[in-house]
């Protein structure tokens, strides 16, 4: 803490500013007033300070005085992270309930990370190896799912000189010692601190080649995003943001999930805090929770909080990227964040841009979602971040500021459609409005790995949702039995590509999870179906036939009713319903 003490000057709800503010730097912590509410330089003008809070600052006034903490927000890296609930500000909202009750108390301040809880650490290096920044010194199986690995913090370098040996230590225990070049020596812990508004370094950032397979057809096949990447879901009220992040931190393939609830309402929240930690996560059939990291900041929380929040959470993400893991973080959703930058840039008085939000509005989500990346960690170990970012534009309009600045920051762009959700059509991804810019990049991981016909597969659904798309603008007008029979076809084979495969009920045990091999028989069948029926129509078979043929109720269903250790299943349906528009065409 500084010597110096400043005063408040004025207030404007989260926003004060404080004379003699000499004694701050930017973006330093303070504590202001007789309950100590913890608050942030955001500006500083000669003496005067301008702090942004993030408590409830009813009751400060002038005179109050405001003492710098010497350091900036930062969070606590260590083992004891995993399943925890934080607030916006890494706040324990479990440890606080205990220490204030169900209402959080004002300047209550607890440790993220419990300090008096024993660990059983494995070192892996010893005396006398050289140890640089990022450097793995041991681990900690914090939970059944998950390995913690300790690591030097960024700037430490030197001659390991002491290391504890395998046993339990708490967070205050000094596990390691490590002596620089002019003899002088940093002791290591458990854990360490990192400013959440700096990111993490890293010694190479790679070309992210590996789709996060997510196990949602219409995600993986038509729009994939690849690890390290970032997306983003909007939509209107009720689309399904929420259940589709719910969807994506059960069954993607990543090794650790971050959620967090930026500014929703306090009743979605409390849904997630509560279904959540009684998942169980399909890959180890241990609780869920054990690799998920929750930060809940309602809408009825502190507005400055909510603005902090994401930025914990991207520092939490890259915190166990770099060792050595695969982190999806979930952002729900960034349109509350920027509606609190908005706030906070009224009450400072500062000249409004598009729609009343700030001009740097754009700056700050570049900052956020390009810290998503695949990387080459400073101890040479791969890991990477994907971000996945929803946003909330009011009334589903994609024109609004947040979502246009969003789409140019991000490479996959999953929007949702409230004609599709009213109509119980889940996940309500719009196939017209949505894109993905990985093809060419994950292209030869599919080809290896699952189908060297993906990226055709995948283009041919695409043309074929288009020419749909297209077709019923006329079907509204004219009906669809004045189309001719060819026309009819396609309508109909869009019919099967969206309600056979795209379509996807997270409630059946069959359907909830498709993986890559089932996605891409589906994708195959109803293809193949489609050019086969085309050729039966063009030698004057009559479409209606072709509409009444039995097998395609199993087409329809199959997504259902053959398992995923069932492939051979979907070959014998192709040949069934090749041989019998063989027949039609006789």
């Amino acid at each position: 803490m500084t010597d110096k003490t400043s005063e408040v000057i004025w207030v404007s709800g989260p926003v004060i500013k404080a004379g003699g503010g000499q004694s701050l730097s930017m973006y330093e912590m303070v504590e202001v007033g007789a309950a100590a509410l913890i608050g942030e330089v955001i500006a500083l003008d000669g003496e005067v300070a301008t702090l942004q809070i993030y408590e409830d600052t009813g009751g400060i006034r002038p005179g109050d005085p405001v003492a710098g903490q010497g350091t900036a927000l930062s969070v606590e890296i260590g083992p004891g992270l995993l399943g925890q609930i934080f607030d916006g500000i890494q706040r324990p909202l479990k440890a606080l309930q205990q220490a204030t009750g169900p209402f959080i108390g004002r300047g209550a301040l607890v440790s993220p990370l419990d300090r008096g809880k024993a660990w059983a650490f494995q070192p892996r290096l010893k005396v006398g190896d050289q140890v640089a920044a990022g450097d793995i010194l041991g681990a900690v199986p914090e939970t059944s799912a998950m390995e913690h690995r300790v690591l030097a913090p960024p700037g430490v370098a030197g001659q390991l000189t002491f290391v504890v040996p395998a046993g339990d230590y708490t967070l205050k225990d000094v596990i390691a010692r490590v002596q620089d070049g002019r003899g002088r020596e940093t002791e290591l812990f458990l854990w360490h601190r990192w400013p959440v508004r700096r990111g993490r370094p890293y010694r190479q950032r790679l070309l992210p080649t590996e789709p996060l397979i997510t196990g949602q057809r219409v995600l993986d096949a038509l729009f994939p995003l690849a690890k390290g990447g970032a997306a983003a879901i909007p939509g209107g009220f009720g689309t399904g943001k929420t259940i589709t992040q719910h969807q994506l931190s059960k069954w993607c393939e990543a090794d650790l999930i971050v959620y967090v609830g930026c500014g929703e309402r306090g009743n979605e929240m409390t849904g997630i805090l509560t279904e959540l930690p009684a998942l169980q996560d399909p890959r180890t059939g241990h609780p869920l929770m054990e690799r998920t990291i929750l930060i809940a900041n309602t809408s009825n929380m502190p507005v400055a909080a909510r603005e902090a929040s994401i930025y914990t959470g991207i520092t939490l993400a890259e915190a166990f990227r770099d060792m050595g893991y695969a982190v999806a973080l979930m952002a729900d959703s960034t349109s509350r964040w920027a509606e609190a930058l908005r706030e906070i840039s009224g009450r400072l008085e500062e000249m409004p841009a598009e729609e009343g939000f700030p001009a740097y509005l754009a700056t700050r989500l570049a900052d956020f979602y390009e810290r998503a990346g695949a990387v080459v960690t400073l101890n040479g170990s791969q890991g990477s971040v994907s971000v996945i970012g929803a946003v909330s534009p009011p009334g589903g309009d994609f024109s609004e500021p947040v979502t246009q600045q969003t789409k140019r920051f991000v490479r996959t762009f999953w929007g949702l459609d409230k004609e599709l959700a009213a109509a119980r059509y889940f996940p309500a991804i719009n196939p017209i409005d949505s894109y993905s810019e990985y093809p060419d990049m994950v292209e030869g991981w599919w080809a290896e790995h699952v189908d060297p016909e993906w990226r055709q597969m995948r283009g041919e659904a695409l043309v074929l949702l288009q020419e749909d798309y297209q077709l019923q603008r006329i079907v509204k007008i004219i009906g669809e039995e004045a189309l001719p029979d060819a026309q009819r076809l396609v309508l109909a084979a869009a019919r099967w590509l969206k309600e056979g495969f795209l379509q996807q009920s997270a409630f059946d045990p069959v359907d909830m999870f498709c993986p890559p091999a089932k996605q891409m028989k589906m994708l195959r069948l109803i293809l193949s179906t489609y050019r086969k029926a085309k050729e039966v129509v063009a030698k004057g078979a009559a479409f209606y036939r072709i509409r009444e043929l039995e097998d395609l109720g199993a087409l329809m269903r199959m997504k259902a009713t053959i398992k995923a250790d069932e492939l051979e299943k979907f070959d014998e349906l192709e040949k069934s319903l090749n041989d019998k528009l063989e027949a039609l065409a006789g």
